[in-house]
């Protein structure tokens, strides 16, 4: 079987309280956006010269496994903050694949961005690449009774 690399991805968010934790997680991969399909979790890697889009641009298949590197956290202590963040690395020389990290924390988001942005820097500089710039999308959120964030890099294809 060939698998076709993706060109195009989105970096997508959600928040959401449920009944119970995974009730929670669903409803928050409902607003990102992906909740009707099947996450397959990938490592890190964006390819080269992957253009990005909105998620509502992509013709995601209900129920298909769809590739994403994201991070997620969820809790049940009300007025405890939760976040996730993804941040993308895109390198200057586009013929060369980026980096995508993910990071989450019972923590504000200002706090959660700035480490996975530390982190994209730290996966260039080991790989001896250039870095051209950072993008990067979270959420926080405060719980209720029973919440969870979800923070992606979805992946297909153009």
């Amino acid at each position: 079987m060939m698998v076709q690399t993706p060109n195009i991805y989105s970096l997508v968010r959600g928040a959401a309280e449920g009944r119970t934790r995974l009730n929670a997680f669903d409803k928050a991969l409902l607003e990102a956006g992906v909740g009707d399909t099947n996450l397959m979790r990938m490592s890190s890697i964006l390819p080269p010269g992957a253009e990005q889009v909105k998620v509502s641009e992509m013709v995601l298949p209900k129920g298909g496994l769809v590739p994403l590197a994201y991070a997620t956290i969820d809790g049940t202590t009300p007025g405890q903050m939760i976040s996730a963040a993804i941040a993308v690395g895109i390198p200057e020389d586009d013929s060369e694949q980026g980096v995508i990290m993910e990071f989450e924390d019972h923590a504000e988001l200002k706090t959660v961005e700035a480490i996975v942005q530390q982190m994209v820097v730290d996966g260039f500089e080991y790989r001896n690449r250039k870095l051209k710039e950072i993008k990067s999308f979270g959420i926080e959120h405060k719980v209720e009774t029973c919440g969870a964030v979800f923070a992606a890099a979805v992946l297909w294809y153009k």
